[in-house]
């Protein structure tokens, strides 16, 4: 109430004024803090999936054709290629989804759920030619010597095309390019992570893992991980239902023996 004696406010209505302006800026203040938090929390994820590939990459690379373990791609490395004597033997192969890899992979992860984290690779490498100017069945494993050519490996994902509703439509498989995440035709591909990918084939890899000493090959693994992240409060602040994160990591197979 006023105090028309001192022409001013009483103590009890400055306390009336901080409450109402309290009430109004502490939703939007509310608001702000739970945003960044769940923002931070969500980059925290996004680096944690790629320490996934990264780490997935790392074992496969240290695992390559001279490993008493391979890590294997769907192509088999020329034994004449190999140091004698050659024991090379499919340890931790594709259509098992490499355990040995993934569980390297998810070893140092935490605050996610490591059986949801998705885990899928593939190797490229150099191609020699034949006298036509076509590549030949055994043409990968090549130097990066004049007149080869580097090819770059593919991944059969589920996923939704453009201007499909993921709501509604079923995941198809889709081929694509992991460095790019884009098929063949330059779309980019929406991977759907609650599910675990495609089994790999020859068809995507287009190198072994081998690696010779001396820098006589240039092979590379390509590892994809990808989580389902279902964010808190949900809807509030415009936060989606569900957010993928996805990390690539490519690296050069190095010699073992």
């Amino acid at each position: 109430m006023l105090n028309r004696a001192a022409g001013k406010f009483t103590r009890g209505t400055e306390r009336g004024q901080a409450l109402t302006e309290f009430a109004l800026v502490a939703p939007l203040l509310t608001m702000v803090l739970v945003g960044i938090i769940v923002l931070g929390f969500g980059v925290f994820l996004q680096q944690e999936v790629t320490n996934v590939a990264r780490e997935g990459a790392r074992f496969a690379v240290l695992h390559s054709a001279t490993a008493q373990c391979p890590t294997v791609s769907n192509k088999a490395p020329n034994l004449g290629l190999m140091s004698v004597p050659n024991n090379y033997y499919p340890c931790d192969p594709p259509d098992r989804r490499w355990p040995f890899m993934t569980a390297a992979a998810r070893e140092n992860v935490f605050a996610m759920n490591r059986a949801a984290l998705r885990i899928t690779a593939c190797w490229s490498g150099y191609w020699r030619k034949d006298t036509n100017g076509n590549w030949p069945p055994d043409g990968y494993d090549q130097p990066p010597a004049p007149g080869n050519d580097f090819r770059e490996c593919t991944l059969p994902v589920y996923g939704w095309s453009p201007g499909q509703d993921s709501e509604v439509v079923p995941a198809a498989v889709h081929t694509i390019n992991p460095r790019t995440g884009r098929d063949a035709g330059g779309n980019h591909i929406k991977i759907d992570c609650s599910q675990d990918f495609p089994l790999t084939t020859a068809a995507n890899d287009m190198a072994s893992n081998f690696s010779a000493s001396g820098g006589n090959n240039a092979n590379q693994v390509t590892v994809l991980a990808c989580y389902q992240w279902s964010p808190p409060l949900a809807g509030f602040l415009l936060i989606p239902s569900t957010v993928v994160q996805t990390g690539v990591i490519s690296e050069a197979m190095q010699y073992q023996q």
